[in-house]
Parts: C-alpha cells; structure tokens; sequence
C-alpha cells in the first residue's frame, strides 16, 4: 500500500509544475476506497477558482485523475 507522504509526493510534483506555487493552497489527503485524494483548496476563501484535485491509485502511485481549477 502507497503510503501518504508518497501520495502527496506524486501530487505535489504535478502541481507544482502548474501552479508553480502551492502555498495559497491548504491540502487534504483522504485515502479512499478507489484510492488517495490529494484536493489543494485556497486558504483565503475570498479568492475564486481553486487548486488541483488528484486521485492516486493507493497500490501503484499512478495518477488516476487530475484535474486543474483556476
């Protein structure tokens, strides 16, 4: 099993790569049954849009979906 801090490892390398910088963003890492989610969500609510929002397969690491906010 894919530990967490691999899973945010994986996200955070995607991220960051778009966003460039993830510090506005406050993380949430829930292992589910389909696998980690790994949701970046604005720390200051007043702004809009959003961050990325990822599932990772909890057994290979692989990037079952992604998908971007802005």
């Amino acid at each position: 099993m894919l530990a967490s801090d691999q899973a945010l490892t994986i996200a955070q390398a995607d991220a960051s790569r778009v966003y460039r910088d993830l510090s506005p963003y406050r993380i949430q890492l829930v292992l589910e049954a389909d696998g980690w989610h790994v949701d970046y969500e604005p720390k200051d609510r007043k702004l809009k849009g959003g961050g990325p929002h990822y599932i990772i397969d909890g057994h290979t690491g692989t990037i079952v979906s992604k998908r971007y906010e802005q």
